[in-house]
């Protein structure tokens, strides 16, 4: 009638199907393992029990099931299950449309590759990184850092064709979905760029919960080259990967569209011109102006068809550069130049880039543009001034944050100023600024969440089938985000609403209405901050019956009560009488409180007796008694009748009443006699059968009703135990049965005519003492063994059984394990978490009831040992070592890892010797001093506090002797080209190589041997190591490295060049100049400091203020036009080289001027006699004395006038100051400055200015004083 826990765990499945997507036309198999073999298993399709065709294939082996779905069809897309016992488990079928694209097959490439395919409809080629399912992705889909599982590789793409990026990021870190964005170059978005040529798609495959995201580029263009980057996220989480894509020309002439040169652009950043295709949002091109600029430079665009496909890439132009360092007036120039149409919003940027870049004369170091602090720490906020006596606000979110007790503490220190923010909460999460003067420092404070830790974590429940179970978990932050999951899988609202989730402040709770079998399983709450674990146990519903119904005796007129006690107050029965249902009346009633169940009859009749029996609804069970009616026959007796005891058992073996603890016993004995009789009842010793007593005069008159003494005599009307006399009958009443009430009790009824005694044994029955405390054996990874001993006392009943009861340490909530009883003594408990501390109790049941629980066991923690170690190989072998390599256990379980331990054994014996004293904690070790010749195998076991796992050995012997491995380098790819670096940089090339025994290692250059010097060389067993400290240009040259191991060589070359800064163009001059204009010509440079000269920058200088200015920059010819002159000016002309390194040191100077003449009519001024101007000096704003701080520079300051222009000099107490590093003199129209650079005490003193010219000279002096620094 009931089904053990045992039994239901047998039938669940280890392995479960799982979803599958498969193309049309394919193979779908879904497998399925139970725990237990020679369970049938059956396979649904919608609910429909499926059976075995071409179409399905169904096999089972032992405990492996499986369903094989051939040519699978569109209408194969359903649900499936697959039943075992009462486990049901539910899957789908998805069936995809076959692609129709074809692959174009390419070569396996260690690095990830591009694949063309061929173009679909008008699409044009479409170019794919490789797709998620191939072998080639499945390599690279592990990323060690960031949330990504698969980053964007870099592509290459031809002109026309399709490619797409694809990003991958696990769900397993995240609590919801992230958010994607696309980027080119720093700021372009290309979420608002989605068109005719771009797509962006997001997809989500649950089997592996993994979140997609691409970007489809369709017919691309050379403008489409660059720098992409994608930014990933979360709420608390973020990532970022860049990449690149390189776009090549069409290979032929023939195949160029002349009408791509009238396309229209739009300026979108970073100083390149891309189509309308990023800049129109549904693609289309109508509404745009023409751009003809690309028209006048076709014909370079023709002959750079013809090039070599190794020609180097122009650099790039940044117009945002040229725009910064251009005047205004240039702006709309620049624009036509470079194809800017949408020059308002050119002029805005720029505006706010310039007002960004501004120098600031007021802060001297800024606010960082971002922080983070943790919830609760405090952080300081830090700023240095320019001038420490500025005054500094501090606002936040535009408000000015005022001194509030401890909460902004602000502090300076010199010219450091300071907010300190104590106990941020998540209302600091906000913008701040700091404020001087009309100068601000931006900054904003991001405030991060602690993580969400679990205060009370879940309790295992045992549940009936259909009642409802309520997990609550309690967390550390009210709201906080939790994931549920039942084995594994996450739960989500069904449609029946099966499950439920309910939040309360820090507390949540997963409500399942109505519990089914297939509910049991682990259930897991996590949070970002940890995760709790609990045991579901659904069962059949069992009843217990705690009280059966007991034979009665009644006599005509009294009232008989059937009582039972079931455990189970929700449940409902009927009473039968002789097998009829008993109908209620007037005289008979029914009750049902609570769990006990009453059957009453007032007024019992001799009808009345039957057999009685009480029937639970729904269940199997059939409580039975019978109801004696006692008949009291009168009969005619003489005047002096002797005493008569009317019992059953008179002159036999006492009777035995059995009556249970606690309860009440009633036992009424019919006499006769005439006159009537005298009753005395008397408690027999106990060590006797039966005890006479010839004392016939016993005074019944102050004798006890404790029954705890012997041979006591009992004659209480009240109390426990009580006596009632009656005319036919006596009464013995004992209220609550008590173990020490057991014993032979003697009823003696006496009269004139004599008298009658009768012994009546009473037996008290009660529950089994509680066992002792269990002992736990054999304690495995998620089960144990269970051992006890019989209760010291069974409470006079056989014990039936046990019942077994387990909890967690720091739970209280203790768990069935057995609902039929345990007959053994001991019992083996499975389905435990490994790692959680559990403790047992045991209960004794007998037929009243259950004992008392004993006391626990002690508490104990199921571990397994670890399984094997993997990959275990032989990494090195030498003549008498062995280098031996591994990897961790798969499963390491809680007892954690103490170490490994190694053996090894000769061929063909037995005997395992130990290689190392002791364990080692590495995953690779070298065993040394082996003999050189031995056949050895090699073994080794993982170890922990549950013992030691499964050796993994070696499948074949290992031969003690070093192979000769031929020497071979392997040049890292980035040494395949040219390895080019700058005058003053460190050189470190790592060459890895392989052979055996170790190679030698030489290193030339240009044929002939390193100097040790300027070259060191390190050498190791696996690679060598080129070391410059600091590249020269004649460290340039190709270096060669050769390994040889006896007469086997192998040698690479190795090309390096070593770049300068080139030397100034030669002979600038000027070759023309009309209108506005002016011709310049020059030369290369001599030097062109071993690098490709990659352009020049031509600046003028009008001759009056001789302040330079950039007219070119990145210029490639050596001769220009410089336009745009101003009428009536003198200019000169300077030219700067530039190559990677940077502009030259010195720039070439035109030797003469160029003057632009003024056209039109001349103006002839009229002759005035020339005044003279001639004055001697004169001071006009004069020395001030005084008093400085030593160490901060101070200056003295003063004007002065006269023409000619005076010379000036300094003194100090009457010495000249000309030649004195610690001075500098500063004049600039008129007005003269001396700085003294950290004055200390002794620059104190008395400071004279003396200007002099041809028509005379002044002086002024005054006096400096200068104080040490005091510190307070």
């Amino acid at each position: 009638m009931y089904s053990t826990r045992t039994d239901y765990i047998s039938s669940a499945f280890t392995k479960k199907p799982r979803t599958t997507n498969v193309v049309a036309g394919g193979v779908a198999v879904f497998e399925a393992e139970t725990e237990k073999t020679g369970i049938k298993v059956k396979w649904q399709r919608n609910g429909v029990e499926m059976t075995e065709s071409e179409k399905y294939v169904i096999k089972s082996e032992g405990n492996k099931h499986s369903l094989t779905i051939n040519n699978v069809g569109k209408e194969d897309d359903v649900m499936y299950a697959v039943i075992a016992g009462s486990s049901k488990v539910k899957f789908e079928l998805k069936v995809n449309e076959p692609e129709k694209m074809e692959e174009v097959p390419t070569e396996t490439s260690p690095e990830p590759t591009v694949s063309n395919v061929s173009p679909v409809a008008d699409a044009g080629p479409t170019v794919n990184l490789p797709a998620p399912s191939t072998e080639v992705q499945q390599e690279i889909t592990v990323d060690p850092v960031g949330v990504f599982v698969t980053r964007p590789q870099d592509g290459e793409v031809t002109v026309g064709e399709n490619i797409t990026f694809t990003v991958k990021v696990a769900e397993e870190s995240l609590l919801k979905k992230p958010s994607v964005k696309w980027f080119k170059g720093k700021w372009m978005d290309l979420g608002s760029k989605v068109g005719k040529h771009l797509q962006l798609h997001d997809a989500y495959d649950r089997n592996n919960k993994i979140y997609i995201f691409e970007m489809n580029i369709i017919e691309a263009k050379p403008t489409y080259a660059g720098g992409y980057r994608c930014e990933v996220t979360t709420k608390d989480k973020f990532d970022s990967c860049n990449f690149n894509l390189i776009v090549h020309e069409a290979p032929a002439v023939g195949d160029i569209d002349i009408r791509s040169a009238f396309r229209r652009t739009s300026m979108v950043g970073g100083g390149r011109r891309m189509t309308s295709a990023f800049s129109s949002v549904d693609g289309h091109e109508e509404g745009r102006e023409l751009d003809f600029s690309t028209l006048l430079k076709k014909s370079s665009f023709l002959r750079s068809v013809h090039r070599d496909a190794k020609t180097e890439s122009q650099p790039e132009i940044d117009v945002w550069e040229i725009l910064r360092n251009a005047p205004a007036s240039e702006y709309e120039k620049i624009a036509f130049q470079y194809g800017i149409t949408d020059l308002r919003g050119m002029l805005k940027r720029l505006k706010r880039m310039k007002k960004e870049e501004k120098k600031s004369t007021s802060f001297v170091k800024r606010l960082d543009p971002a922080y983070q602090i943790d919830k609760g720490q405090k952080i300081k906020l830090m700023v240095e001034l320019a001038n420490p006596e500025d005054e500094v606000k501090w606002l936040k979110n535009g408000q000015e944050i005022h001194v509030s007790g401890s909460k902004y503490i602000f502090e300076g220190l010199g010219n450091k100023r300071f907010l300190t923010i104590n106990h941020c909460s998540l209302a600091d999460d906000a913008a701040y600024q700091c404020v001087v003067g009309e100068e601000k420092s931006f900054t904003e404070l991001f405030v991060r969440e602690p993580p969400v830790l679990i205060t009370h974590s879940l309790e295992d429940q045992v549940v009936m089938v259909g009642e409802r179970v309520e997990f609550e978990v309690e967390v550390s932050e009210e709201s906080a985000a939790v994931k549920w999951e039942k084995d594994g899988m996450e739960l989500t609202r069904e449609e029946a609403f099966k499950y439920r989730f309910k939040n309360d402040g820090k507390k949540h709770y997963l409500i399942i209405n109505e519990s089914t079998k297939e509910d049991n399983g682990h259930y897991k709450v996590k949070t970002n901050g940890g995760e709790s674990v609990a045991e579901l146990i659904v069962q059949e519903k069992k009843l217990e019956v705690y009280q059966s119904i007991a034979d009665l005796t009644v006599k005509a007129r009294d009232q008989a009560i059937f009582k039972c006690e079931v455990s189970d107050e929700n449940v409902k029965g009927i009473w039968l009488k002789n097998g009829k249902e008993v109908i209620p009346n007037e005289r008979i009633k029914i009750s049902h409180i609570g769990r006990i169940h009453k059957l009453t009859i007032d007024d019992v009749t001799p009808e009345d007796e039957a057999d009685y029996s009480f029937i639970p609804e729904g269940f199997a069970y059939n409580l039975s008694a019978h109801l004696r009616f006692l008949e009291i026959k009168i009969d005619f007796v003489p005047r002096q009748e002797p005493p008569k005891i009317h019992l059953d058992c008179m002159g036999q073996t006492p009777d035995t009443i059995i009556v249970v603890a606690g309860n009440k016993l009633r036992l009424d004995v019919p006499i006769s006699g005439d006159p009537v009789p005298t009753v005395i009842w008397q408690k027999v010793n106990k060590n006797k059968d039966v005890v006479l007593i010839n004392d016939k005069s016993t005074d019944p008159i102050g004798t006890s009703g404790n029954l705890s003494d012997d041979n006591k005599l009992l004659t209480d009307s009240e109390g426990r135990v009580r006596v009632e006399m009656y005319e036919d009958h006596c009464v013995f009443t004992l209220e609550g049965a008590e173990k020490e009430d057991e014993g032979v009790y003697r009823v003696m009824v006496k009269n004139a005519a004599g008298e009658d005694t009768a012994d009546i044994t009473v037996k008290v029955i009660d529950v089994p003492d509680p066992p002792e405390a269990p002992q736990v054996t054999n304690v495995g990874e998620d089960s144990c063994t269970v051992q006890w001993q019989p209760p010291k006392c069974d409470g006079g009943q056989p014990v039936l059984g046990y019942i077994l009861e387990r909890k967690k340490k720091k739970s209280y909530r203790w768990m069935r394990l057995n609902f039929d009883l345990l007959k053994d003594l001991s019992y083996e408990a499975k389905r435990m978490i490994e790692g959680v501390v559990y403790e047992m109790r045991i209960y004794a049941v007998n037929s009243v009831g259950m004992s008392r629980p004993s006391p626990a066991s002690q508490p104990f923690m199921p571990i397994a040992p670890p399984s094997e170690p993997t990959h275990f190989t032989v990494e090195d072998i030498s003549d008498t070592s062995v280098t031996l390599k591994w990897r961790p256990p798969e499963r390491i379980g809680a007892g954690g890892l103490d170490g490994y331990n190694i053996e090894y054994c000769k061929e063909g014996s037995t005997e395992w010797i130990p290689a190392l004293h002791g364990l080692t904690e590495r995953t690779s070790v070298m065993l040394k001093n082996l003999v050189t010749g031995d056949k050895l195998y090699f073994r080794i076991t993982a170890i922990n506090l549950a013992g030691i796992s499964p050796p993994a050995v070696t499948k074949e012997p290992i031969t003690i002797r070093e192979i000769l491995q031929h020497p071979k380098i392997w040049l890292p790819r980035n040494l395949r080209q040219t390895l080019m670096k700058k005058v003053g940089d460190t050189i470190n090339i790592v060459i890895p190589f392989q052979g055996k025994p170790r190679p030698k290692v030489t290193w030339t250059k240009n044929g002939q041997p390193l100097d040790s010097k300027e070259v060191g060389i390190r050498n190791s067993n696996t690679d060598t190591i080129l070391f410059i400290r600091k590249a020269e240009r004649h460290h340039s040259g190709v270096y060669q490295v050769e390994v040889q191991i006896e007469n086997m060589t192998d040698k690479v070359d190795i090309t390096t060049q070593i770049m300068d800064k080139p030397g100034p163009p030669q002979n600038v001059k000027i070759v023309d100049v009309w209108g506005f204009n002016v011709a310049l010509e020059w030369k290369p440079p001599q030097d062109d400091g071993n690098a490709q000269i990659t352009g020049y920058t031509v600046q003028k200088a009008d001759k009056k203020t001789m302040e330079w200015y950039t007219v070119f920059d990145h210029y490639r010819r050596t001769n220009c036009v410089v336009s745009d002159l101003i009428m009536g000016n003198e200019y000169y002309f300077r030219v700067f080289s530039e190559n990677l390194c940077g502009l030259s040191e010195n720039a070439a100077t035109t030797k003469n001027s160029a003057y632009i003449k003024k056209t039109g009519t001349v103006y002839k001024p009229p002759n005035y006699k020339e005044h003279d101007f001639s004055e001697a000096p004169k001071f006009t704003h004069p020395l001030s004395d005084r008093s400085v701080v030593a160490g901060y520079n101070a200056t003295l300051s003063c004007a002065v006038r006269g023409s000619p222009k005076p010379k000036i000099f300094w003194f100090k107490n009457n010495v000249d100051l000309s030649g004195d590093a610690k001075y500098r003199m500063f004049s600039k129209h008129g007005v003269l400055t001396l700085e003294i650079r950290k004055p200390s005490p002794f620059d104190g003193g008395l400071y004279t200015c003396k200007a002099v010219n041809e028509c005379g000279e002044a002086e002024i002096d005054c006096r400096l004083e200068c104080h040490s620094r005091t510190l307070n």
